[in-house]
């Protein structure tokens, strides 16, 4: 028997929010791709969204209208996140500026052993240049997409009839 749409929906957003997150955590520490300033930016509406959806299918059941409404505060937090990921992308494009502080952290330096020791040990990550495409799309662009179908399913499910199926 199917779950009613009033589950499946946000279901399939917290699944697909999940593989995501798991997927940008692999590509870091297994793969070796460095996050810049914007992509540990666009990794919040993951921690803070996917625990909402989360509680809101806990509660789908016993106390529908408040998992809706953390259906719709999820959603909404995913269109942020999905925002803020087709910025990074228009940053990647050059069709319009990145941040002006992404690409290194201040350090102090009072020696010049103590600059040499930077400059060898810093490895810098710039957000306006794509480390990869995967398929035509950067890892901006993946998230983009993401964000924008997590954020979708999930104010589907605020809409379905409890009874209703996709």
């Amino acid at each position: 028997m199917s779950a009613p749409a009033a589950l499946r929906a946000p279901g399939l957003a917290f699944l697909a929010g999940l593989f995501a997150i798991v997927a940008a955590w692999g590509f870091e520490i297994i793969g070796g791709y460095l996050p810049c300033k914007l992509c540990l930016q666009e990794r919040v509406p993951y921690y803070v969204g996917l625990p909402i959806l989360l509680v809101g299918l806990l509660l789908s059941s016993r106390m529908p209208r408040l998992a809706r409404l953390l259906y719709f505060v999820g959603g909404a937090i995913f269109f942020v996140g999905s925002a803020l990921a087709g910025y990074h992308v228009g940053a990647e494009w050059k069709l319009w500026e990145g941040p002006s502080d992404c690409g290194g952290a201040p350090t102090v330096i009072t020696s010049a052993t103590d600059l040499m020791a930077a400059v060898k040990g810093t490895r810098l990550v710039s957000c306006s240049e794509a480390p990869i495409n995967l398929f035509g799309l950067s890892f901006a662009g993946w998230d983009a997409l993401s964000t924008l179908f997590v954020g979708v399913m999930s104010w589907r499910g605020i809409f379905a009839r409890r009874d209703a199926l996709i």
